[in-house]
């Protein structure tokens, strides 16, 4: 491939979620970013991917792509009490989370408006909050076992989806907005056919 053929716009999409990959493994390998290590922007990097990217691979193979480099450092380094084999337990289920988020961007941020924006997060909070626990409760033996396990686990886990919420709609604001105002001014950067 040559550089002529080599997208401006794939190339800042790809960088913009790549930092921000880098910054989920900053915020996990260090406490001293306080409060910010508090918010994860997987979500955003999902909505992003959905929202900027064409076609029916590209949002969802870059987005899916950082979250897994950036889950195996973590596996494998402060994380690695939680590792089962090469991620950790149900992580499939993470992913498939992850890839329907991508999909909420895709249909809902047709236009980057802060309405889009904001009914994408909630979405995608929303989505999180209900597949990414399934994994751990179909373990059990019992419909009735395994559905008390997953309402616990949806009750436990509302202060991380907080989190999730506050770190989607952070990072997603600032993605959108660096995107948005890069588009203004490197009008090159808008869409002129398939990337």
């Amino acid at each position: 491939m040559s550089l002529q053929k080599i997208n401006p716009r794939t190339i800042i999409l790809l960088i913009t979620i790549c930092v921000v990959a880098i910054l989920r493994l900053i915020t996990n390998f260090t406490d001293h970013l306080g409060p910010i290590s508090n918010f994860t922007p997987i979500g955003a990097m999902a909505l992003f991917g959905g929202a900027y990217f064409t076609g029916k691979v590209k949002p969802f193979i870059f987005p899916l792509f950082s979250l897994f480099i950036s889950d195996v450092v973590l596996s494998f380094t402060v994380l690695s009490q939680f590792r089962s084999g090469l991620l950790y337990s149900g992580w499939y289920w993470t992913y498939g989370a992850f890839a329907l988020i991508t999909l909420a961007g895709k249909i809902i941020i047709k236009d980057a408006t802060i309405k889009n924006i904001f009914l994408a997060v909630i979405v995608a909070t929303i989505i999180h909050w209900l597949v990414s626990d399934i994994g751990g409760c179909l373990n059990e033996k019992s419909f009735e076992a395994g559905f008390t396990l997953y309402q616990q686990r949806l009750l436990t886990a509302i202060p991380y989806e907080l989190r999730f919420i506050a770190g989607t709609l952070i990072y997603g604001t600032i993605m959108f907005g660096f995107f948005e105002w890069m588009k203004q001014k490197y009008p090159q950067l808008k869409i002129t056919g398939a990337i």
